[in-house]
């Protein structure tokens, strides 16, 4: 047995809104349920609804801008800055500039739809 795994295919998550999502490491990538590693792009004007998660998410901005509103604070993350939120705080992100965001989510425990608790 290894002692590494190589992802060369990641599961690529659909989404209506226009966002790409691929998840590397994670639930839907490989059952991994610790941790879970997404390399995303929210595009011009996207957002999504607020949540309140049972994980940690840290997001790292390569590319564009970012907007976070936690807790009614409102953040605005550039390439190169990021960011930990900590589990059970409201969250909205969004993209609400001109130009594609790219970025890096880390959850831990890993990402789940159970565990993410979106507003309807």
């Amino acid at each position: 047995m290894k002692n590494y795994i190589v992802q060369k295919s990641p599961f690529v998550v659909p989404t209506d809104d226009g966002k790409t999502i691929k998840e590397h490491f994670g639930l839907a990538a490989d059952g991994n349920a610790p941790l879970s590693i997404a390399h995303m792009i929210a595009p011009p004007k996207w957002s999504e609804p607020f949540q309140t998660p049972e994980f940690d998410e840290y997001t790292f901005i390569i590319k564009g801008k970012k907007q976070f509103i936690i807790e009614g604070d409102t953040i605005i993350l550039e390439a190169g800055q990021s960011i930990r939120i900590n589990k059970h705080n409201s969250v909205q992100y969004s993209n609400p500039f001109d130009e594609a965001c790219e970025y890096i989510a880390i959850c831990l425990p890993a990402f789940s739809m159970n565990l993410v608790h979106r507003e309807a």
